[in-house]
C-alpha cells in the first residue's frame, strides 16, 4: 500500500546563532527550502520569542514545514510533511542544513497515511 504523505523529522546541531535567532532569516529559509523540495507555498506564520528563538509554520499546498528554534544551543527541531509524490521532503531538509550551518543532523522519515486494508475496504464500499 502506497502512503499518502511523508513526514521528515529533523534535529539540527551546531548551527548558527545569528541566523537561528533571526526572524527573517528564519522564515526565508524555511520559504527557500519548500520552494527547493517543489512545494507550492500558501502561507506563513513566524512568530520571534524574547529573548531569543523563533518559531514558524509554512503552509504548502502539499502539507507543511515547521521550525522551533533553541539558538543559545545552536538547535533547531524541524519537521516536513509532504503529501504527494512530487515533493521531496528531503530536499528541504538539506537546504536547511545548509542554509543554518548544522554541525550535526539527526532526522527519520515516517510514511504517513498508510490504511489499514479494513479502512481501505470500507472506503472502497463508499
Amino acid at each position: 500500500m502506497k502512503a499518502l504523505g511523508r513526514h521528515v523529522l529533523a534535529e539540527f546541531y551546531g548551527c548558527n546563532f545569528e541566523a537561528l535567532n533571526n526572524i527573517e532569516l528564519v522564515e526565508k529559509a524555511m520559504v527557500e527550502a519548500a520552494l527547493e523540495s517543489g512545494a507550492e507555498v500558501r502561507e506563513c506564520v513566524f512568530h520571534k520569542f524574547s529573548p531569543q528563538g523563533v518559531s514558524g509554520v509554512v503552509v504548502i499546498s502539499e502539507s507543511h514545514l515547521a521550525i522551533h528554534t533553541w539558538p543559545e544551543l545552536g538547535y533547531a527541531a524541524v519537521d516536513v510533511f509532504t503529501c504527494g509524490e512530487r515533493v521531496d521532503p528531503w530536499e528541504a531538509c538539506n537546504y536547511l542544513t545548509k542554509f543554518l550551518g548544522a554541525k550535526e543532523v539527526v532526522a527519520h522519515e515516517q510514511k504517513r497515511g498508510i490504511m489499514p486494508a479494513s479502512c481501505v475496504r470500507a472506503a472502497q464500499a463508499v
